[in-house]
């Protein structure tokens, strides 16, 4: 049985026994107080520009984690290149009733139905105000559940984070309110975009604006996605989101709780929706990869599939926080045995 999140490095026995979410709770104060790992990696042939922005490495830490923007220093320590902390709505949010988050051992897998549980734009852009962020950082922007206008939520909060972080992910694809998913309608999502990148040129000009975007899509949803994104440029997309598909094979006592499936499952289906939009898309709008990574190899291979940059997290709730250091000191090795000198040039290099 593999540890829970952290608990092979903090020595944390009291871990184990703890709710997934508790766990996570825990693992946020620990963080808060200073003691997690500091990694220092120097790997030049890791660094990457996307979308204006100057990362040192294209590893990233997926929204989910740092919900409130608690210790994003603390997880730019663990050697990441990017921390994304949210989902955040204007108004804080309990979210769903508890349990809401789901741990399937045998399936090395997550389900969550969190619902954008949060503590709100203005104690968010507080905390950010306070912690003089030492890399790139974004924030994930959601809409309140009750909101009668979602698409000025995510305008408000564009407006609420303006000048405090690098980048915004607006993201419309979480299974875990209702509705939501209904924004990647054509019509819906271009008047969302517009009236976000008004906004963001407005109050926050030349900050990049992602669309995180479902893995459950329909051929006819993908095409307008597309579409959308070339028409508008949008500055990246990120793919995907957890899943409320149940691959066959799942194995773990919960794999029939109702929510946001990630991890190792979502892998390959992920990847897959990676390769298609990078085809469709030539390559001319960035694309973050998310879903399943838990080894170098993984994140080679949506590199390879077309991600300029990759996001994980669930792997680190099995895998612990010495996992991002592995797989950027892997990373290396995979450039050389290929004749990259540089991670940009394997960008998409599984196409040719």
């Amino acid at each position: 049985m593999r540890p829970p999140l952290f608990v092979a490095d903090f020595g944390a026995k009291a871990l184990t026994a703890l709710d997934a979410e508790s766990a996570h709770r825990l693992t946020i104060r620990i963080l808060k107080a200073g003691r997690g790992p500091k990694v220092r990696l120097n790997t030049p042939q890791l660094a990457i520009s996307v979308a204006g922005l100057d990362f040192p490495n294209p590893l990233g830490l997926a929204a989910g984690f740092d919900k409130n923007a608690e210790a994003p220093n603390a997880m730019l320590d663990l050697g990441f290149g990017f921390v994304e902390v949210g989902a955040v709505t204007p108004r804080p949010q309990p979210g769903n009733p508890r349990p809401r988050v789901f741990r399937l051992r045998d399936d090395a897998a997550v389900i969550n139905r969190y619902g954008f549980n949060n503590d709100g734009l203005e104690k968010v852009a507080a905390r950010l105000k306070r912690h003089n962020r030492r890399g790139v950082v974004g924030v994930n922007l959601g809409a309140n559940k009750d909101s009668k206008d979602r698409t000025e939520d995510y305008v408000k909060g564009i407006t609420g984070l303006a000048g405090l972080v690098d980048f915004y992910t607006v993201n419309i694809s979480s299974p875990n309110t209702p509705g939501l998913r209904a924004l990647q309608d054509k019509t819906a999502l271009e008047e969302l975009m517009a009236r976000v990148n008004t906004e963001r040129d407005r109050a926050a000009p030349g900050t990049p604006v992602f669309l995180k975007i479902a893995p459950d899509l329909s051929d006819e949803d993908k095409t307008d996605i597309a579409d959308i994104a070339k028409e508008m440029d949008l500055d990246g997309l990120i793919i995907s989101n957890t899943t409320i598909a149940r691959p066959s094979g799942l194995r773990s006592r919960h794999m029939d709780e109702a929510g946001g499936l990630s991890g190792k499952p979502l892998f390959a289906p992920s990847t897959a929706l990676l390769r298609e939009f990078y085809g469709a898309l030539g390559g001319g709008v960035p694309l973050i990869g998310v879903g399943g990574v838990s080894s170098t190899r993984d994140a080679y291979e949506k590199i390879l599939a077309g991600a300029s940059l990759v996001q994980l997290y669930t792997a680190m709730v099995y895998e612990g926080p010495g996992l991002p250091a592995r797989i950027l000191r892997g990373l290396p090795g995979y450039l050389e045995a290929d004749g990259f000198q540089r991670i940009a040039e394997a960008v998409g290099a599984g196409h040719d």
